[in-house]
């Protein structure tokens, strides 16, 4: 009888990291420094009101995946659209949403983005072309790719970001929608953030292909992976990104980053090691390379920074306090926004 030949080691064929890295000006710099600062720490707030029990349902943060979105929004222009799945408050933060209505929809309050009916995951602005905040994990993706087709359709010219995470990206709709974006040849930016775990499991253990940025291979979409934790390698690829999307069609960007906290509120986040966090806080953090930058660079002392900080957080303070003190919806709310008839 013949020996069976032993199984094949699996092997994966890996992307370089992108080493292609913006020369910020002074102002971008100094930009870039305050919004990835107003949204750690308005989401620091927002896991403290969480604990408080001012905050209910799920709630999922994103303090140290700041300099993904921030260096993206630095690229777009007017009109072009943005959409994402539940990890959304950076995201509203960093189109120029008021934190106030941020948080006021997190405490499910009437003055809340979506007066208080959708929560964390729910949010969005037709005025900001932010179209979501969504729950259902990929969904959005479908979403953008339909946005895109609109915009191609009605030759406006506009872009649609769309985001995903690394979990998102295993799911059968996104490759679908894949395929009608560079059939059609749709002008979208395809975003997957991966933050190495999906929920509580480790890339490897739930992906056979770990280069997200290969994902669209056999949709002939190009893909690059992206130093998601440096603002200036996100904002150099998200601007050649945008532009090839205007002109050629789909383009993927997988953002290498990582988030301190877990999954969400709810997650221990057992699954990894402290030493692991700690040494990601200690060599790549986004917002303290901008600072080291700024301070190196004479742009700014310390003492200016610590009044930056001081004004932001009065900023953050104030958004809670509104969330805690506006009312509730009336009853009756149950019933607006159900449907839109034309």
């Amino acid at each position: 009888m013949a020996a069976r030949a032993a199984p094949r080691k699996k092997t994966t064929k890996k992307s370089k990291v992108s080493g292609k890295i913006a020369n910020f000006s002074e102002s971008e710099e100094m930009k870039a420094y305050y919004d990835m600062l107003l949204i750690r720490r308005f989401e620091e707030k927002a896991g403290q009101l969480y604990g408080m029990g001012q905050i209910g349902g799920f709630c999922h943060l994103y303090i140290g995946q700041e300099a993904v979105v921030t260096g993206i929004n630095m690229a777009l222009t007017e009109g072009d659209q943005s959409i994402t799945a539940y990890r959304d408050h950076a995201h509203m933060l960093a189109v120029g949403l008021d934190p106030k209505g941020i948080m006021a929809e997190l405490t499910g309050r009437e003055g809340g983005l979506s007066k208080g009916k959708g929560g964390s995951m729910h949010m969005f602005s037709r005025e900001k072309h932010f179209y979501g905040g969504h729950g259902i994990v990929g969904a959005q993706v479908s979403i953008g790719t339909g946005l895109a087709f609109s915009n191609k359709f009605n030759g406006n010219g506009n872009v649609c970001i769309t985001y995903m995470g690394d979990g998102a990206s295993n799911q059968g709709q996104v490759y679908e929608s894949f395929n009608m974006a560079k059939l059609w040849d749709l002008p979208i930016v395809y975003i997957i953030e991966n933050n190495q775990y999906a929920m509580g499991t480790a890339i490897a253990r739930a992906s056979s292909q770990t280069d997200f940025s290969q994902r669209g291979v056999s949709f002939n979409i190009p893909g690059q992976k992206i130093d998601g934790m440096d603002v200036r390698a996100v904002y150099a690829a998200a601007e050649e990104a945008v532009k090839y999307a205007r002109e050629n069609g789909p383009i993927i960007l997988e953002m290498m980053t990582y988030r301190y906290r877990g999954h969400s509120m709810s997650d221990p986040a057992k699954y990894r090691s402290k030493d692991e966090v700690q040494r990601m806080r200690a060599e790549h953090d986004p917002i303290d390379q901008v600072k080291m930058r700024i301070l190196e660079g004479g742009l700014a002392t310390e003492d200016d920074l610590k009044d930056m900080d001081k004004k932001i957080r009065a900023i953050v303070t104030e958004s809670a306090d509104y969330a805690v003190n506006c009312p509730e919806p009336d009853a009756s709310e149950l019933w607006t926004d159900v449907l839109i008839e034309s």
